[in-house]
């Protein structure tokens, strides 16, 4: 079954220890949802200093889980550096937004949390 994260990148990452496993996979539902929420908020309030902040924040956990996102978070980092719209990234936020959300699930059904 394809899922949305690496099982393989977290295995690697904690040693192939299952529980060690299951803990980060909780660490990670318990800190990526709001900082998704906050980065989500930051970009419709057009708060760009804070859009960076959560973005740059979340990007070595997603990386972690193999979460094929890194792109979009760059280009989000990439957009509060510059003058343009919101608009011209709805669609890497959205994408984001999508595929961790998927993960939540995915982490809960695989590791039982």
């Amino acid at each position: 079954m394809s899922r949305h994260y690496s099982r393989e990148s977290l295995s690697e990452m904690a040693g192939g220890d299952e529980e060690f496993m299951a803990i980060v996979a909780k660490t990670f539902l318990e800190e990526i949802p709001p900082d998704l929420l906050a980065m989500e908020e930051a970009i419709h309030n057009d708060n760009k200093e804070l859009a960076y902040q959560f973005a740059h924040k979340m990007k070595p956990n997603l990386e972690m889980f193999g979460i094929d996102v890194s792109k979009d978070i760059t280009t989000i980092e990439a957009w509060t550096r510059t003058s343009k719209n919101k608009a011209t990234i709805t669609a890497n936020l959205d994408k984001i937004i999508t595929y961790v959300k998927a993960v939540f699930g995915e982490l809960k059904e695989d590791f039982n949390l």
